[in-house]
């Protein structure tokens, strides 16, 4: 396997949200070697005076099938709500097919559930064949409020059956904005965080709205809504001047941190938009320790792992998750990185 790329097989992507949350696999990759756990032992790994810092965004059901003004069918994955209240959107096509729209064109409208209608506006980044679309939803109270009513969780042909928008939200999620669940999350249960907690382990929390994670292989994130509180941001420099580990629960509250971390790993209140890349030339300076789902060959997530825990460490847990066979995306197993 190289740092970036490695081949997955079909077989060990994860179907279905496991029965138990706390049952999936855990992988535990640290400087003394690997262990194989599940991740109900979680809070074993984490000592008296470290912080766990997790994501409180909340998913959304941000799929919605529209009709193109030909007749033909499409299915919309509503990405990222901007400032001046239009949205990225992702048009493909119906019937669980993989990819994005190439014949999209500004100005095309599309037919939503309830009559409601969406303006194709202009292509997000600019190029010959986009995959997001800035556009506008008329619609009334909002489009989130109309995605709770008309939308269903976005799901890739992996996954081959619909499943309902709470298998798709994490323990921690309380401010809806997520196109996709933060799913580094999702195995925690209140008797682990109850656990953390009486072993004299912190929990901070971030916000980081994230956006479809259907990148074209090698494609950078784009920016995403972040917020650090100030009680956050204070027990974050605490832990850290004192000896013990800064744990983010994702790449979601990887990136959210360390936008709002100074070169000395100091990290301050902040809140607005980031289009921090982690990666070799943006090493991680406050957060040494993460909790992972398994992705894909090529993600850039892969980067912001190496940029915490090194290449090394980050090769030989995936070539142990594959030669073990654990799980990968959102309904997957779990890594533990501590370098």
């Amino acid at each position: 396997m190289s740092d970036l790329d490695f081949d997955l097989p079909d077989e060990l992507a994860a179907t279905a949200p496991p029965p138990h949350r706390d049952r999936v696999r855990l992988l535990v990759a640290a400087r003394h070697g690997i262990r194989h756990e599940h991740f109900d032992h979680f809070a074993e790994f984490l000592a008296p005076g470290d912080l766990l810092v997790v994501n409180t965004s909340a998913t959304l059901a941000a799929a919605v099938d529209g009709r193109r003004a030909d007749g033909r069918g499409t299915t919309l994955h509503f990405s990222t709500a901007l400032d001046d209240g239009t949205w990225l959107v992702e048009l493909r096509p119906p019937m669980g097919a993989t990819g994005p729209l190439r014949d999209v064109t500004p100005g095309e409208r599309i037919d939503l559930p309830d009559g409601v209608q969406m303006t194709v506006l202009a292509p997000h980044p600019g190029g010959p064949s986009p995959r997001l679309w800035r556009s506008s939803v008329a619609v009334e109270g909002g489009v989130a409020q109309f995605l709770a009513r008309a939308g269903r969780p976005i799901r890739y042909t992996y996954v081959p059956e619909h499943y309902p928008l709470h298998d798709y939200q994490t323990v921690f999620a309380r401010q809806p904005g997520s196109a996709e669940m933060p799913s580094a999350g999702r195995p925690f249960t209140a008797e682990i965080v109850t656990e953390l907690v009486l072993r004299g382990v912190g929990v901070a929390p971030v916000l980081l709205h994230t956006g479809v994670s259907s990148q074209e292989r090698g494609e950078a994130p784009l920016p995403e809504r972040f917020a650090v509180p100030l009680g956050t941001a204070r027990l974050v420099n605490l832990a850290r001047a004192s000896g013990g580990r800064v744990v983010a629960v994702g790449t979601t509250v990887t990136r959210a941190l360390e936008s709002a971390a100074e070169p000395d790993g100091t990290v301050r209140a902040a809140a607005g938009w980031t289009d921090l890349v982690l990666g070799p030339q943006r090493p991680a300076r406050a957060v040494n320790g993460l909790v992972t789902g398994w992705h894909a060959p090529g993600a850039s997530h892969l980067q912001l792992l190496q940029a915490v825990a090194g290449p090394g460490l980050v090769s030989r847990a995936y070539a142990a998750a594959l030669r073990h066979r654990y799980l990968w995306h959102e309904f997957g197993d779990s890594c533990l990185l501590l370098p």
